[in-house]
């Protein structure tokens, strides 16, 4: 329950048809397996205490009595222990039956939620023997408690903020107006299916898009258990197909045909982030469902789940490479548009051999090539100064002139140590002020060559770089057009090997100079070299940047705190970074990030291209003098 997680469980016991009694036996020993693994959410199958497939056998008095002997069983070995746990059953009420979910924990019936759309198409004839559940809440006496039933039940975590639980039953997910609907919208965070869904070929396909579908839409977790392992197969065959959803993604998927028992950690906090990020989602019905409130132990939630080391980047290959040629076209299509709209003739680029410079002049082709534009209006400058190695100049020139772009040299050497003169700068004093003189002297010169040829600067800073405030004010910090605003470092990177990789035959030249790039150091080389090798490089001055952007990511578009971000990078990077190595990148992070707002909150234009941005016209509205301290709090509790 730390930091907002709670651990779910889905699980189909293996059961006999008609058969309560030995059903509850099995349902207990599932059970177990769930408190061993100190699950707190459990959820077992549709009907699982009499099976699915009893026909007409539901009817019979004896199965009825049987089934509530059953539930007794499992009542009484859920005694001290604290895990919600939601059972199917037969119910009968008011001379009707229902297929119901008993929400249990300790001993008690906390509820009974009933089916409230019964199929009757198909293979199912469920309306032979099932009633359709009402929304509205009742009470009903069942093993001598007195409990509420009915649709509309909520329940609501005392001691974990923002769990609140909901439950729909099998066909109830497939319709127009699934109950899970209205239940998000009185407050549910996480919603329960029980379910008995029959194998078709393809249905799994169907089942799945549709439980992380219904988990993206009401901004929630999802937690689906289907029949398996001991229904009738007289005419149909269940897998146990159980899944764990979270806001759109499947956090674990049961293997079919296997009767597993699958667990993940549900992050409600996450979920609660994402209820206040999204303005239209909009709280209704609140009072028309009965809350019932439950208490859990607390206790530090074991992870199971996985945390991506690039949250920016897609770990499948080819959804990678789909999205790097989404990511190139959404830069394209921006610079396109604002040459369309300003009528300027030329892009003038600062080309350094390095990565974002490289990015930034790949794109710009491209927005030319959609322009019917000639690539020689595309001013590639090169501006060699004290940092200069050979290797970066030479992959910035043959970079220019493979894409068709005109190199123009500047060596602003001797314009810079006028200036140090003029301002009293000692060139042996390698501080700030020495680094930025040139940064900004390089930027004086790309703004010039703009006015001259009626052209626009292309910024190349990226949005890992902005969030640090690794950027010289009014100098790499400003550009007319910033094309890599909105593509985190670890991004960059992946967009230029997608362009290496993607280079047809008569590129193999192109293709050379960009895989140098990538396997040059980043640097901003502002700093001279050491043996004619690059002496300056950023990563040892602010740190890696897979952390900084996985830190970015959870900060931004989770809105966790630091100590949460700080667990879960220590499980995302564990073995390749120490807890203290990422205590301290994430306070160098958080300062810097604080601290360098004022940069971020004059930048020029550019697209946004994921769902993490930093322009303050859009994704961040912060004030430039917003105090780091309720953060700095958890950030003095952590190694490092």
């Amino acid at each position: 329950m730390k930091d907002g997680f709670l651990k779910a469980a889905a699980a189909a016991p293996k059961i006999r048809v008609a058969d309560p009694a030995w059903n509850a036996l099995e349902i207990c020993k599932a059970l177990d397996s769930c408190y061993a693994q100190r699950a707190k959410l459990i959820v077992l199958p549709e009907l699982c205490l009499t099976g699915y497939t009893c026909q007409d056998l539901f009817l019979q008095e004896r199965l009825l009595e049987e089934s509530l002997e059953g539930l007794q069983t499992v009542l009484e070995h859920t005694k001290g222990h604290d895990a919600l746990t939601f059972v199917g059953l037969p119910f009968e009420k008011d001379g009707k039956l229902y297929n119901v979910a008993a929400a249990v924990q300790d001993g008690r019936i906390l509820g009974l939620v009933p089916k409230q759309n019964i199929p009757n198409y198909g293979e199912f004839y469920e309306v032979r023997h099932f009633a359709a559940g009402s929304r509205e809440v009742s009470e009903v006496d069942v093993l001598g408690q007195t409990v509420p039933f009915g649709g509309n039940l909520l329940f609501s975590c005392r001691n974990l903020k923002g769990l609140v639980v909901g439950c729909e039953l099998c066909e109830d997910v497939w319709v127009m107006d699934p109950p899970s609907t209205a239940l998000a919208k009185a407050g549910a965070t996480v919603i329960v299916n029980l379910s008995a869904s029959n194998e078709t070929v393809g249905k799994d396909t169907y089942r799945k898009s549709l439980i992380a579908a219904t988990s993206a839409r009401l901004l929630c977790g999802y937690v689906y258990a289907s029949a398996g392992d001991g229904e009738s197969t007289q005419d149909l065959v269940f897998s146990g197909h159980h899944m764990i959803a979270e806001n759109g993604s499947v956090l674990a998927e049961a293997a079919r045909f296997e009767n597993e028992t699958i667990f993940s950690e549900l992050d409600i906090h996450k979920i609660c982030h994402e209820r206040r990020r999204m303005s239209t989602f909009v709280p209704e019905n609140t009072e028309t469902c009965v809350r019932i409130g439950f208490t859990l132990e607390k206790e530090e939630t074991k992870l199971t789940r996985t945390f991506a080391q690039m949250p920016f980047v897609p770990s499948d290959e080819t959804l990678k490479k789909e999205r790097c040629e989404q990511i190139l076209s959404i830069q394209a299509q921006g610079l396109k548009k604002r040459y369309e709209h300003t009528g300027a003739k030329t892009a003038v680029i600062g080309v350094s051999g390095g990565l974002d410079s490289t990015l930034a002049l790949l794109v710009t082709a491209r927005a030319f090539d959609l322009l019917g534009k000639d690539r020689n209006d595309i001013l590639a400058v090169t501006m060699p100064c004290f940092g200069t190695t050979n290797r970066t100049y030479e992959n910035a020139c043959r970079l220019a002139q493979t894409l068709g772009a005109k190199l123009i040299e500047v060596n602003i050497r001797e314009t810079v140590q006028v200036h140090f003169r003029d301002i009293g700068q000692d060139m042996d004093k390698h501080d700030v002020t020495y680094e930025n003189g040139q940064a900004r002297e390089r930027t004086q010169v790309l703004m010039d060559l703009a006015n001259q040829s009626n052209g626009l600067v292309i910024g190349t800073g990226d949005m890992s770089e902005l969030a640090l405030g690794w950027a010289t004010y009014n100098g790499d910090h400003m550009s007319m057009y910033g094309v890599n605003v909105g593509v985190p470092k670890t991004l960059v990177r992946h967009l230029v090997a997608y362009c290496a990789n993607t280079c047809s035959e008569s590129e193999k030249v192109l293709q050379e100079v960009l895989l140098d790039v990538l396997d040059t150091p980043v640097s901003p080389e502002l700093l001279p070299p050491e043996d004619g090798k690059i002496s300056q490089k950023t990563e040892d001055l602010v740190g890696p940047y897979e952390l900084h952007d996985f830190f970015l990511y959870q900060l931004l578009r989770c809105g966790f705190g630091p100590a949460k971000i700080y667990r879960l990078a220590c499980r995302a990077f564990e073995g390749i970074y120490s807890k203290e190595t990422i205590g301290k990148w994430l306070k160098t992070f958080c300062r810097r990030f604080f601290a360098q707002q004022f940069k971020r909150s004059c930048l020029p234009d550019g697209p946004k291209v994921g769902s993490v941005a930093v322009s303050p016209r859009g994704d961040l509205r912060m004030p430039s003098d917003a105090s780091r301290m309720a953060w700095q709090k958890e950030l003095d509790q952590l190694p490092g």
